[in-house]
């Protein structure tokens, strides 16, 4: 009986020694200092109205905060992965007074650290930089697709961009695409910044330093909507629709090989064959579109420059950074470099390479990323073009698009929000081109 009984007791001490020496996870504490990324606006600009948001990625759990003397002091954090967030609005007037500069609109300044791993007291300077308000704005993108089998796949995607202003605009010129950066936080082959970004300055022949990283962005895919400068004029508070493929995609059609394809529920997906424009790729020499890439004559093309794949297929996990902008000179962004991705081994001469875009060119842009923490990437776009991101809960094939939030009804002319952070600007519905945010 003794031996019976000694066994059992010396487990029980092992396995108290061996909890002894887990290490506790202590909390800890974040202290943030907040300050301007333009030194003469520090001591000119207000801090302390700043809204600051600190997320905790596990939990879930957002808690804000507001600044004393320009800092926040948070005491007894879970160590872990947090999103940290900062931003304040100054009004046109008062930016206008310090600065000497006219501003169409209250200027919202961000900065942002995204899954920030918290694991020991820390202190961090948060520099707060002003984005671009732009007179057009990425409004609804719906890049999710409907179900595999009751829908439309990824058939009905489409991307959507809105006149914020006052008086007509026209679309002619105006660029849009996709930016290209990390799709994997697992693949090492790449060079990469410490924010785990790829590292373009390491891109063969380039010449300049980190400005490739913080300077510009590079383009995936471009494409622009053409016209003579008067030929497609968008009224204030309306939009333009641009389909991968202009489609009803509510009924079943026959593909350009021939062959039918049902639609077994059409509230899945969306009627896309009044939209404004449409990509069509079945004009790309060499090029073999797939049979869902009908070209819609009742609808206009846009212009291909740079593609990837057989049509316009969003990502639709959630991957991708969208950016627009506008450039009356075709052949200027036809001249700009290109550069192929910083592999650690040289690049093929059939290497992809990427179009490199000024971040001063860039109108507006939007980051989206997986609808889950754990599979979020390392941002593309810095604080000045997006401060945060957004996604769709129910990710993939679940027919919701990101759309930006109203801010303005005035007589039916609808003002969109734009604080240049897609987390505050953006939220999710079932897909509806040319609709708005409830």
């Amino acid at each position: 009986m003794k031996i019976r009984y000694f066994i059992p007791i010396v487990c029980l001490s092992i396995f108290s020694c061996q909890r002894d020496r887990i290490p506790k996870m202590e909390p800890v504490d974040l202290n943030l200092n907040l300050s301007y990324a333009s030194e003469e606006l520090n001591g000119q600009l207000e801090l302390n109205t700043a809204k600051v948001t600190v997320t905790n990625l596990s939990t879930k759990v957002s808690s804000s905060y507001s600044p004393q003397d320009a800092a926040v002091s948070i005491e007894n954090l879970k160590p872990g992965n947090y999103d940290i967030d900062a931003s304040i609005t100054i009004s046109k007037e008062q930016y206008t007074q310090v600065t000497g500069l006219e501003a169409a609109e209250d200027v919202t300044f961000n900065v942002s650290f995204k899954k920030y791993n918290l694991i020991r007291s820390t202190t961090l300077g948060l520099e707060l930089v002003a984005g671009t308000v732009g007179d057009f704005v990425i409004k609804q993108v719906y890049y999710a697709g409907s179900d595999q089998k009751n829908g439309a796949l990824y058939r009905d995607q489409f991307f959507e961009i809105h006149n914020n202003t006052d008086r007509i605009l026209y679309a002619d010129s105006l660029y849009f695409g996709r930016i290209y950066g990390r799709q994997s936080i697992t693949t090492d082959k790449e060079y990469y910044q410490p924010n785990g970004q790829l590292d373009w300055s390491k891109s063969e022949n380039m010449t300049m330093g980190n400005e490739a990283n913080t300077d510009y962005v590079y383009l995936r895919d471009l494409f622009m909507i053409p016209g003579d400068g008067h030929t497609y004029p968008i009224d204030p508070g309306k939009s333009i629709v641009i389909a991968q493929n202009a489609l009803n995609h509510k009924v079943p059609f026959v593909g350009n090989n021939g062959v039918e394809t049902p639609i077994r529920d059409p509230e899945l997906t969306v009627d896309l064959s009044k939209a404004t424009f449409e990509t069509y790729f079945g004009d790309i020499p060499g090029k073999k579109p797939f049979a869902s890439d009908i070209n819609n004559l009742d609808v206009p093309n846009v212009e291909v420059l740079d593609y990837v794949g057989n049509d316009w297929i969003l990502d639709n996990p959630g991957r991708d950074g969208y950016v627009i902008f506008k450039r009356s000179n075709r052949e200027e962004v036809l001249a700009l470099k290109d550069y192929a991705i910083p592999s650690l081994k040289a690049p093929a001469a059939s290497e992809k390479t990427y179009r490199q875009l000024p971040t001063s060119w860039i109108m507006d842009a939007l980051e989206i990323q997986p609808n889950t923490a754990g599979a979020r990437l390392p941002k593309k776009l810095g604080p000045s073009q997006d401060a945060g991101f957004s996604f769709v809960p129910l990710g993939a094939y679940s027919s919701q698009a990101v759309i930006r939030k109203t801010e303005v009804n005035n007589n039916g002319v609808i003002k969109l929000k734009d604080t240049n952070n897609s987390t505050e600007d953006f939220v999710f519905i079932k897909a509806n081109p040319f609709g708005f945010a409830n």
